[in-house]
């Protein structure tokens, strides 16, 4: 895995081969955690999640990932079958039956539940919901942090939401899987999307940012993921750096500005410094972006001291 350049990229442990996986109340060794086939999740993508991040014995952001998490699945009439509190002690009691305390990241799946057969509708459940939490050691990796992401921009567009709202953290995801099988394919690390209409709105599973004249530009949000590492970054910059806008720009703003990076929970802040084969600046991380990287990481540190 550590040969792999991506957004994803993360730098693991030997001790993650031996992860116990919580899957619906029981802890049980990675590679005994299964669920159904008639699993909702399985059959339809139908579930949403949260990847959070344990740091010094606290979870980051706990609140707003929480209110993502419960607001997603109310918009798609799901029941997890857990109060806010009751998630929060299943995450900290999966980071404990593992000896975790920090660089952990943790991915919370919750799907609709087994269904008596394998179709859309949402009545043919056979179960209540599918709570599988899984907690590894992920460090971001320096190497991405000193060379940068290459970018590819794909023919596919994010999506508006009356067709697929990115907003919300669906199981579904074929669509920016597509997106960086094209990246991949031309030698890029991730994926850059643009919007329906033609600006440059998100990557595949990061929040793009770029850096021109001293000001961050980042998309209005609309046909992005609602990043919680993305709203961190752009109050942050705006607070301590300098101007903060979202706003619609293009794919040639892109191409000419003065830095670019990805944000994310896993990566925190990543350089960019390749798009399209254009060189981004002069194809190192600036000095702005590594300004935001040790604001926000500071920003980590205190919140979780």
């Amino acid at each position: 895995m550590a040969t792999i350049s991506s957004a994803q990229s993360y730098d693991g442990d030997p001790r993650n081969d031996e992860v116990r996986v919580y899957v619906n109340g029981e802890f049980v060794h990675r590679d005994k955690a299964v669920v159904s086939v008639f699993d909702a999740g399985f059959v339809l993508g139908d579930g949403v999640w949260e990847g959070l991040r344990l740091v010094n014995g606290k979870l980051l952001s706990l609140d707003q990932h929480m209110d993502r998490l419960f607001e997603g699945a109310k918009a798609i009439s799901l029941d997890i079958g857990l109060t806010r509190a009751q998630v929060v002690d299943a995450i900290m009691a999966t980071c404990a039956e593992n000896g975790f305390t920090h660089d952990t990241h943790i991915r919370l799946m919750v799907t609709r539940g087994r269904k008596t057969t394998p179709n859309q509708d949402p009545r043919f459940m056979a179960s209540a919901a599918t709570v599988v939490i899984v907690a590894e050691l992920k460090r971001p990796r320096q190497a991405l942090a000193d060379k940068g992401l290459s970018l590819f921009t794909s023919t596919y567009r994010c999506s508006s939401p009356d067709v697929f709202d990115l907003r919300m953290n669906s199981h579904s995801r074929l669509n920016l899987i597509q997106a960086l099988i094209q990246a991949i394919a031309a030698g890029a690390d991730e994926a850059l999307m643009l919007d329906p209409n033609g600006f440059v709105a998100s990557c595949n599973s990061t929040n793009f940012f770029i850096i021109r004249k001293g000001e961050l530009w980042t998309s209005p949000g609309l046909y992005s993921f609602n990043g919680i590492t993305r709203g961190h970054v752009s109050r942050l910059f705006g607070e301590q750096v300098g101007p903060s806008l979202q706003k619609d720009f293009t794919l040639a703003q892109a191409y000419s500005a003065d830095e670019a990076f990805v944000t994310g929970t896993l990566g925190g802040v990543t350089p960019v410094t390749r798009i399209d084969g254009h060189t981004i600046g002069d194809g190192k991380p600036g000095p702005l972006t590594r300004e935001i990287a040790r604001v926000y990481w500071d920003y980590v540190a205190k919140s979780c001291a």
